[in-house]
């Protein structure tokens, strides 16, 4: 079940409407040319600059300034990235375009693309076929031939255990993996993520296999444009269909188990505190990947996204504690640091300026960063709140067309709070 939510919700909207329809296309120019697939074993001179010219360096990107923290010193993750869940604001970054292994957090890429496809009440029953070419040591959440299960089961499978016994059915699903790679690899590139190279559904370590923590970034961002990948990231844990067998009275009752999610800033650890604010992604670790992790936190109405892969220090959980030292750095520097770079918009995104910037925005570009109006609705029942996004486009939602300031929605989002 989801973790507790507050008492009290916060509801931002944008009142002023209108349409507008310009596709956007971007230049082959911002991205590397024919990158390799195989991961470099440091930071290449020639990593994609999409998103910014500052992004396509190796190192560590920031601005320093009056005002602005100093980076923590002791994160060790090889490719990691701070911004803006919903300017797209790069705040930092270290080597953000290093295309790397990314184990499970490919995951959220695979339901970007896919969960839209079939609603969640769908039955599915699992036939040997739906479970062949699972690799060997994969994490499963349990799925048992022959047993049927709804979409919604197989998607708490997904984000909870990162079963790839669930990555596998939804696949067959959706025409096989083969089909659903093909899927894949064209949604990541309707993203602008061209540092991600598709071979298998569920992340699993395979030749070629390649993503970055810019593009995981972008996964994360568009996926919790979406309120079912919202709903499953940030489910602390569910009850989950197990064996069909007979009772005393001879009726056949199916069980259940319980799962937890995986993400230990969300669930907490004996040595993790469950982080303030947090509201998912996903986690991943393969022995070619290392740990990788994608996490989206909120705190005082600011949602950040950071992305971590494969730290150096091999201490139990220190994905997670990387990412919290990140998160706590960008809530400290968010509005006095001046932007490295932005994540893009998908290409087919309307009303958004056709070449990504590498330069500040906000205050510092003269452009206001506030919705265009606002107004706060108070509730027993605390449904999250709907942030209003910025830029200077349109947007078509619901047949209704709203103006925005470069900024992108996300509605309804669960705020995390520690257990007391």
């Amino acid at each position: 079940m989801p973790a507790p939510k507050p008492k009290a919700s916060r509801v931002l909207l944008v009142t002023s409407a209108a349409l507008l329809s310009l596709s956007l296309t971007a230049p082959a120019a911002l991205a590397a040319p024919t990158p390799s697939a195989t991961p470099s074993a440091t930071p290449p001179a020639d990593m994609s600059t999409v998103g910014g010219t500052r992004l396509g360096q190796p190192g560590t990107q920031v601005n320093p300034a009056a005002g602005v923290p100093v980076l923590p010193k002791d994160v060790t993750a090889r490719s990691w990235i701070v911004s803006d869940a919903e300017s797209g604001e790069v705040l930092a970054a270290h080597n953000a375009h290093w295309r790397l292994p990314p184990a499970s957090t490919l995951k959220m890429l695979f339901a970007d693309t896919v969960l839209p496809r079939f609603p969640r009440s769908t039955p599915h029953k699992v036939v040997p076929a739906d479970l062949a070419g699972i690799g060997a040591g994969s994490s499963m959440v349990g799925i048992k031939e022959g047993q049927t299960y709804t979409v919604h089961d197989l998607w708490l499978g997904v984000f909870l255990r990162s079963g790839n016994d669930a990555v596998h059915v939804l696949s067959a699903m959706n025409g096989g993996v083969e089909q659903t790679v093909r899927d894949m690899q064209q949604h990541a590139d309707e993203l602008q993520a061209l540092d991600t190279h598709v071979v298998s559904p569920d992340g699993y370590d395979q030749p070629g296999q390649v993503s970055s923590a810019y593009d995981l970034s972008l996964f994360a961002r568009s996926g919790l444009q979406k309120k079912d990948f919202r709903e499953y990231c940030s489910t602390v844990r569910a009850a989950f269909p197990g064996d069909t067998a007979k009772n005393a009275k001879g009726k056949a009752v199916r069980g259940t188990f319980e799962i937890q999610n995986t993400n230990r800033l969300l669930s907490g650890d004996t040595d993790v505190p469950v982080y303030q604010g947090i509201a998912g992604v996903k986690n991943g670790n393969t022995t070619n990947a290392g740990a990788t992790f994608t996490g989206v936190a909120e705190r005082n109405g600011r949602v950040l996204l950071v992305t971590a892969m494969n730290p150096e220090k091999k201490e139990h959980n220190e994905v997670y504690k990387e990412t919290a030292k990140l998160f706590d750095w960008g809530f400290q520097a968010a509005g006095k640091v001046t932007p490295v770079g932005e994540l893009v918009p998908p290409k087919g995104a309307v009303g958004t300026s056709p070449e990504p910037r590498a330069t500040a925005v906000g205050k510092d570009a003269g452009v206001s960063s506030k919705p265009v109006a606002a107004a706060s609705a108070q509730g027993s029942g605390g449904v999250g709140i709907a942030l209003a996004i910025a830029g200077g486009a349109l947007v078509l939602l619901t047949g209704a067309a709203f103006l925005v300031n470069r900024r992108w929605p996300l509605p309804d989002l669960v705020r995390r709070r520690p257990r007391p």
